[in-house]
């Protein structure tokens, strides 16, 4: 009896010794925040996400994808709590239905496009004129039905008054990283891609005159329904905060109050 009793002591000490050490390993951290950003702040956001996790203890996890199909997500319902759009009306459109918090939204970088060369291109496009050229066949942007990036590369073709000469060699991709992998796999000669993304690639491209189409202003927001707006928050505030706009500016992006500057 002695014995089995000093064992069940043992194992209740051990018990509650793991209970005490596993609530001080959780200590200080938070529920994993779920954001959904578009495609063109894959890599700048991925490496804010890093250093916000370093920071707070808070994991986060991403979904990327067009800025269209992911303000449908929320809608109907898909986990998120922050929405970061790449344009303000799709954020302000989810908060005239109740979707996002309105006092949450706040307008955190300007976008830019660029021209980009494909391996299979001659020579290397310096302007959307290059776009005519033979030996372009296909031209790739991201769908300007859900994608800010591919509306203003169809806004710059406008402008350039090229677009109904090229409609023939327009691709879509689905969102613009999508779009940027049709020019790197060779599916498309050139392509009209964020200048958030390519750099973290090795094709040649060139800036395209931001005066050729709309801003590309980007918003975020807080999703109303979060279980988790406080670290939600502390995302948001981390992202415009002096170490978030440097990840953004190292990425191509114009911040606020910093409009008139050119990358």
């Amino acid at each position: 009896m002695l014995t089995i009793k000093k064992h069940f002591n043992l194992f209740l000490i051990i018990f509650l010794c793991s209970l005490f050490f596993t609530g001080c390993s959780n200590k200080g951290s938070e529920a994993t925040i779920i954001v959904a950003a578009a495609a063109d702040l894959k890599y700048a956001f991925t490496e804010i996400g890093q250093k916000f996790t370093e920071k707070y203890n808070i994991p986060v996890q991403f979904n990327f994808g067009s800025t269209g199909q992911l303000a449908q997500q929320i809608a109907n319902g898909a986990p998120a709590d922050i929405f970061s759009a790449a344009d303000v009306a799709s954020v302000e459109r989810l908060a005239a239905q109740g979707v996002i918090d309105k006092q949450s939204i706040s307008q955190y970088a300007r976008g830019r496009i660029v021209l980009l060369s494909g391996k299979a291109a001659a020579t290397p496009l310096n302007t959307l004129q290059d776009l005519l050229r033979e030996d372009i066949k296909k031209i790739a942007i991201a769908n300007p039905e859900h994608a800010p990036y591919g509306l203003a590369a169809k806004e710059a073709l406008h402008s350039a008054g090229l677009w109904d000469q090229l409609q023939d060699k327009i691709v879509y991709g689905q969102n613009i990283r999508d779009t940027m992998t049709l020019v790197e796999s060779g599916n498309a000669e050139a392509g009209i891609i964020a200048l958030s993304i390519v750099q973290a690639g090795e094709l040649p491209y060139t800036l395209i005159d931001d005066k050729l189409h709309k801003p590309i202003i980007q918003a975020m927001g807080i999703v109303q329904n979060s279980k988790n707006k406080t670290a939600a928050q502390k995302f948001a505030k981390f992202v415009q905060s002096q170490e978030g706009r440097a990840i953004l500016k190292k990425y191509g992006f114009i911040l606020p109050g910093e409009e008139n500057e050119q990358q």
